[in-house]
This record gives structure tokens, C-alpha cells and sequence, in this order.
């Protein structure tokens, strides 16, 4: 009788996983997933730039980071890492250059999520600081963008 039971369970899981994977698989329009490039609100190359290097200049006019003693310009490095995550986002979805296109800036970027993976703010005179690869890899990557526009 046990095995009766069980296989009258089995059989009724199975029809139930099979129905709920038939009704999840709805060829409707409705259920199409619209593509990155149409959703509304999607960041243009061209803004997210403007929005990096105003983050760039906001930086130099503010003074940069001129204290030496670690923790001192985490802020500052944040405020430049998070506009250009922003950049590569808008970089991956632009379709009328290639990946090539952006292997340089693709390179600035990557330099400075590793500076900021540290988790803090190194100091500028400590070895190993962190600070080059936030701050002179943003400045880099600001001057790369002036001298390679999107045409």
C-alpha cells in the first residue's frame, strides 16, 4: 500500500511541476521582456559622460584630496567611482562602437573599482595607497573621454 500511496504522490507532483511550467511559458506579448536599450530612463553615453566629468571637476574645484592621513578622502573617491560604474553601464549598452572602442577606458574604470575594493581610504603616503588608482585613473579616464568622443 506504501508504495502505492508514494507513486499516486510522485505522479501528482510531477502533473503539478508540468502544469506550472506549461503556464509560465506564455509566447503573449505581454510577457516579452523589452530590450535595455528601449527602457525608459536608460543612460546615453554621452550624459553619463557629462555626469563622470562633472564628478571629475566637482573634485578639482573642491581642492582634491590635499590631506595625507588615510580615511581622509574616501568621500572624494566614492564620489568619482559611482559616476563612472555609471559610465561603463552606458559604455556596455552603446551599440555604434565596439567593445574594442572602450578597452582603455574599460582598463580606468576596472583600475578604480580595485582602489576602491579596498574599503577605505589608504592615505597618500602609504604603501600600497589606493588613492592613483581612484583619483589619477578618474582623471585619466576624463581626459580619454575628451580625446575619444563617440561619432
Amino acid at each position: 500500500m506504501g508504495r502505492y500511496t508514494w507513486g499516486k504522490t510522485a505522479s501528482a507532483l510531477a502533473l503539478a511541476a508540468a502544469v506550472a511550467a506549461v503556464s509560465g511559458c506564455s509566447s503573449s506579448d505581454d510577457d516579452k521582456v523589452k530590450p535595455a536599450a528601449a527602457t525608459p530612463g536608460a543612460v546615453t553615453v554621452t550624459d553619463a559622460t557629462t555626469e563622470f566629468q562633472a564628478a571629475v571637476t566637482k573634485f578639482d574645484e573642491d581642492g582634491g584630496c590635499l590631506e595625507k592621513t588615510p580615511g581622509t578622502c574616501w568621500e572624494q573617491m566614492q564620489a568619482l567611482v559611482e559616476p563612472a560604474r555609471g559610465l561603463r553601464k552606458a559604455m556596455n549598452a552603446e551599440k555604434s562602437v565596439g567593445p574594442d572602442f572602450w578597452t582603455e577606458a574599460y582598463a580606468l574604470i576596472d583600475t578604480m573599482e580595485k582602489g576602491i575594493a579596498v574599503g577605505e581610504d589608504k592615505g597618500a603616503t602609504a604603501v600600497g595607497t589606493n588613492r592613483p588608482d581612484v583619483l589619477g585613473s578618474a582623471h585619466d579616464l576624463s581626459d580619454w573621454l575628451d580625446e575619444n568622443p563617440i561619432k
